[in-house]
């Protein structure tokens, strides 16, 4: 995995989204077949309902309870710059494969982590509840996380992984018939990304995603070999990832 790669996420988001889709529908069988699906997050900028301690408080007395303090002359009071700024919804995509039947029953879904699936804040929140509904919904979800930065969120808490399983990226799938059970894919920086089992109905075999495949040619189509890999990624590597990857760019002749 191309550690460069997680700074133009969102374009590489979007490429693995699609050509994962893409490569299932193949393998699926004839009733059921693959769509990517979105959901809007609006991010408020923080939670409600939470205490929250500001730096400085204004706080509003009776009137003539004090007095105005006057202005001291010949001091000349900063004007600031007025921006409109409208935050923008986030907007996710994931793969969702369906039951072709009158029931279209949703059968598994499929997500690439987001950063703002991994830092607190509404679309953590969404995702979260989702992870929920699903596991009700008896629906199967695997989850790829190829993102060094933020906290794991997947449906498995980390603390319940076994330590030597805890790698710099990690795949998570839990079949819908099956929700006490996940399953958990080891993906270390170093290594190639794995081919994974994508579970489909109870009586059906796997699907199969090569994410080694799929990364190169998000690469391949995105042009990333125009990656300055002269500078730091972000976030950096750091002790003896920076420094294999440092000797991996300059052999390549990248450094």
């Amino acid at each position: 995995m191309d550690p460069y790669l997680e700074q133009s996420w969102r374009d590489v988001h979007a490429r693995l989204i699609i050509y994962s889709c893409d490569e299932l529908q193949d393998q699926l069988p004839g009733d059921l077949y693959a769509r990517v699906e979105e959901r809007i997050v609006l991010e408020s900028g923080e939670a409600l309902h939470q205490p929250r301690y500001p730096d400085v408080r204004v706080v509003e007395y009776p009137r003539g309870g004090l007095a105005s303090a006057p202005a001291e002359a010949g001091i000349v009071v900063a004007e600031p710059v007025r921006i409109h700024y409208a935050p923008e919804p986030i907007t996710e995509t994931y793969i969702e494969i369906i039951d072709a039947g009158t029931s279209q029953r949703v059968v598994t879904v499929i997500e690439y982590l987001s950063v703002s699936n991994k830092f607190p804040g509404a679309a953590q929140d969404q995702y979260r509840q989702k992870q929920e509904e699903l596991r009700q919904g008896k629906v199967s979800l695997a989850e790829i996380d190829l993102l060094r930065a933020g906290r794991r969120s997947l449906s498995l808490p980390e603390t319940r992984i076994p330590v030597e399983l805890r790698t710099t990226y990690q795949v998570c799938v839990r079949r819908g018939w099956e929700t006490d059970m996940c399953e958990i894919y080891p993906v270390p920086l170093r290594d190639r990304l794995p081919i994974i089992r994508i579970p489909l109905r109870q009586t059906d075999a796997d699907a199969r995603l090569d994410l080694q495949a799929l990364i190169e040619q998000a690469y391949r189509n995105g042009r990333y070999h125009t990656i300055n890999y002269r500078i730091p990624p972000e976030p950096p590597l750091e002790g003896p990832d920076n420094l294999w990857a440092h000797q991996l760019l300059c052999q390549a002749g990248k450094r």
